[in-house]
């Protein structure tokens, strides 16, 4: 997929995931887990749920208020990882952060994640597109934090 991804077919996936995010909605089912992160350099104060059942991530959510590629990023990662396994989800984590530091990566597990392989070049939006992915993987090691 990513082999024939111009800029504009990555701005547009942004622009699409910002302007109708996935899975943008809060629970209070104590069953979920959940997450608050927040940026001291951008807008971002987002809270990211996880129902794992199993050792699956049944259900994958978030809410709050996000600029334009932590909306989009947060989004992408919530359809990416939902009914993955935790060992799938740490893996597609892992290679997101690696693709976003410029690290040799799979970009295969990433799907509409690719978009953001050019954001090591603004570094004051590498924060943005990996706060969500960094609070699911707090999830995932078992840090949670209750906003």
């Amino acid at each position: 997929m990513h082999f024939s991804l111009t800029n504009e077919m990555m701005r547009e996936i942004i622009m699409d995931h910002y302007t109708n995010p996935r899975n943008r909605k809060e629970t209070d089912n104590p069953a979920y887990q959940t997450v608050f992160m927040d940026s001291t350099s951008c807008i971002d104060k987002i809270y990211i749920q996880a129902l794992i059942e199993n050792d699956v991530l049944v259900d994958v959510i978030w809410h709050g208020v996000g600029c334009a590629i932590s909306t989009a990023s947060t989004s992408i990662m919530s359809e990416l990882l939902k009914g993955k396994t935790v060992k799938e989800a740490n893996y597609i984590l892992q290679e997101y952060l690696k693709m976003i530091h410029e690290e040799s990566y799979d970009a295969d597990v990433l799907d509409e994640a690719v978009v953001f392989m050019n954001t090591s070049r603004q570094p004051a939006r590498i924060k943005c597109a990996t706060i969500g992915w960094n609070g699911m993987e707090e999830i995932l090691k078992g840090d949670k934090k209750h906003g």
